[in-house]
């Protein structure tokens, strides 16, 4: 059966590519740097004429930072258009939504992901961390999501800080799907460099008949905007999943705002993402419920939305948090993102054994925004 769900996958792949005209994105995308983050190298289009910034786009999967795209600008390249773009835009995500069911499928044989108590905050000062299976618990009850401490409800003013970047199995393990030295050493000293500096930017979470969950469709574009220092999302949207869609909420009570766990972000530009969530877990930590620790995995499909035939890149991450509530308008927290190796992108992804080869530690100051 697995065998059969990954050929399928392949398929899809394959008459996704025959759709889409040859360019020479192919090459471009094969020479940028991807720490498991997934880099590639984007088009974004300009209002003004047929041509466009290059954005060079590194994704950073978090949540409490989760979903951080860092965005430079690395030239002007022309966009070709087309009349049958939107017919090829669309073709491209329903081979993405048509992987995402299947990967999903593949997994439901799994256990879900569970760690011995205190084991989620150890995971934040592991030095090697091994990125826990897929988790199927909810998978036929259609409201799954990652669940927060209540008092998260909210609309908060966030100062995300990096504090620390690691690199625990070498450098070659974040040089790309080459596996290139010289990349791998850019990409950290670029990554070290952030190191201090802070970010500013607005995140929220909402209750629900379940729980408090976050906005994604919010703090998506905060997180993206903001870490890239200017406007790079077009939209964001919700996509059903067996686990989380809106057929299954709006049966079991929810209402049609309940976020959902899995999202689609156009950017500006021919590019788009598509993050499913693979598992997540969370426990208190104090008695009066104060302190809190949770985790999510996910994975991340990107793809170009133009002519190219650059073949999609799928990354791997698991973000853990800690917060604690100082006040009913202060929390302080710490986030970090572990970021993994992928069968289809990576050839050193054996070699890494499921282990993070990358590890980035924020902290997180939260303040509440006056209603």
């Amino acid at each position: 059966m697995a065998l059969y769900i990954r050929l399928s996958c392949l398929m899809v792949l394959i008459i996704s590519y025959i759709l889409l005209p040859i360019t020479d994105a192919f090459s471009e995308i094969r020479k940028v740097s991807r720490r498991q983050h997934a880099d590639f190298m984007s088009s974004a289009n300009s209002d003004d004429d047929s041509q466009a910034i290059a954005i060079h786009v590194r994704q950073r999967s978090n949540r409490g930072g989760r979903t951080i795209l860092d965005v430079d600008d690395a030239g002007e390249v022309n966009v070709p258009s087309s009349s049958s773009s939107c017919n090829r835009r669309k073709a491209i995500i329903k081979g993405m939504s048509i992987m995402g069911s299947l990967m999903a499928l593949e997994s439901m044989g799994t256990a879900q992901p569970v760690y011995a108590a205190g084991k989620i905050v150890d995971q934040m000062n592991n030095e090697i961390i091994t990125m826990p299976p897929p988790g199927r618990a909810s998978e036929f009850q259609g409201v799954d999501n990652m669940y927060f401490p209540s008092w998260l409800e909210g609309e908060w003013e966030v100062t995300q800080t990096l504090v620390e970047t690691s690199t625990p199995l070498g450098l070659k393990f974040i040089g790309g799907p080459a596996a290139s030295l010289d990349i791998a050493a850019k990409s950290f000293e670029e990554q070290r460099s952030k190191i201090g500096i802070p970010v500013s930017l607005r995140l929220r979470w909402v209750k629900t008949k379940w729980g408090v969950c976050e906005d994604r469709l919010f703090n998506i574009r905060q997180r993206l905007d903001n870490f890239a220092g200017r406007k790079v999302v077009a939209s964001v949207l919700y996509a059903d999943v067996g686990g989380s869609n809106r057929a299954s909420v709006l049966a079991l009570g929810g209402t049609e705002a309940d976020p959902l766990q899995t999202t689609l972000c156009y950017y500006k530009g021919p590019a788009a993402q598509k993050v499913f969530m693979l598992g997540h877990g969370d426990e208190s930590l104090s008695d009066d419920g104060n302190q809190w620790a949770g985790f999510e995995t996910s994975r991340s499909i990107f793809a170009l939305t133009n002519k190219s035939t650059a073949p999609p890149v799928t990354t791997d991450s698991e973000s853990i948090w800690t917060f604690e509530r100082i006040d009913n308008d202060t929390v302080k927290g710490r986030l970090r993102l572990a970021d993994f190796l992928n069968a289809q992108s990576d050839t050193l992804y054996f070699e890494a054994r499921n282990r993070a080869v990358s590890l980035s530690d924020y902290t997180l100051e939260l303040k509440r925004v006056a209603q």
